[in-house]
């Protein structure tokens, strides 16, 4: 599959453009994710979360954390010692910001500018790995995936959320006229990024989902992959262990 669809046309990498894109949108996007979804991301977060409620781990990596919201909901539902939120996007770290502050847990989510294909950390360091809506994004997938693999402890367990592709009529096309006309429409209307909410439906048909991302995963060397729909398969929890 295509990895290659990128926000804007022009000579930028996918990184660089997807960075603009979520400066741009971040002052809007926790309203637009909860509105254009009807508040369903929070129950796909929670289920996503609950994945690792077994290891309870206390050592947390939140990739492509944006505003936060899988961070906070780790902390309600883990009670980590640490979170650590990595993003490539200044714009959404800085609401993440704002949000720890307002909700006092500076103590235990702190996030910073970074990416999953070069993340500062030592090899072995946290306990699990989170990533939500984040994947789809990564301008090499498998480097990203080999990479998270690396900071991962051993027995460490990584949670993947993200959009996948329904199958079944009539979930099939009415998601498909939902993303591709509803979604652009209220994208257009509230955020300053026209073209953010036309690549969302582009870069989910572009991710190799189901099967073929779990292949993947086990590619790089996660063991024990698991792929879970959700919603009809309008989204999947997919999960693998070091």
């Amino acid at each position: 599959m295509n990895q290659e669809v990128t926000p804007y046309s022009g000579t930028a990498t996918k990184k660089e453009q997807v960075a603009t894109m979520f400066n741009n949108i971040s002052g809007t996007y926790d309203f637009l994710n909860h509105f254009l979804s009807l508040g369903i991301d929070i129950i796909w977060r929670r289920k996503a979360i609950r994945e690792l409620s077994a290891i309870q781990p206390r050592m947390i990596l939140d990739v492509a954390t944006g505003t936060g919201d899988f961070a906070f909901e780790s902390i309600s539902i883990l009670h980590p010692d640490k979170i650590i939120g990595v993003d490539i996007s200044e714009g959404m770290l800085e609401v993440a910001k704002r949000k720890i502050k307002e909700r006092n847990l500076g103590h235990i989510f702190s996030v910073q500018l970074g990416d999953s294909e070069g993340l500062h950390f030592e090899d072995n360091t946290f306990d699990a790995i989170t990533v939500a809506f984040g994947v789809r994004n990564y301008e090499n997938l498998e480097k990203g995936l080999s990479d998270m693999l690396r900071v991962l402890k051993p027995e460490g367990k990584i949670v993947i959320l993200e959009f996948s592709k329904p199958k079944a009529f009539p979930v099939k096309q009415g998601y498909n006229f939902y993303f591709k006309y509803v979604t652009p429409f209220f994208g257009k209307l509230f955020s300053k990024d026209d073209r953010a909410y036309t690549y969302l439906p582009e870069s989910v048909a572009a991710f190799p989902d189901g099967q073929s991302f779990t292949t993947l995963m086990e590619k790089v060397g996660y063991k024990n992959t698991k792929h879970r729909p959700l919603t009809f398969g309008i989204s999947a929890i997919y999960t693998g262990i070091k």
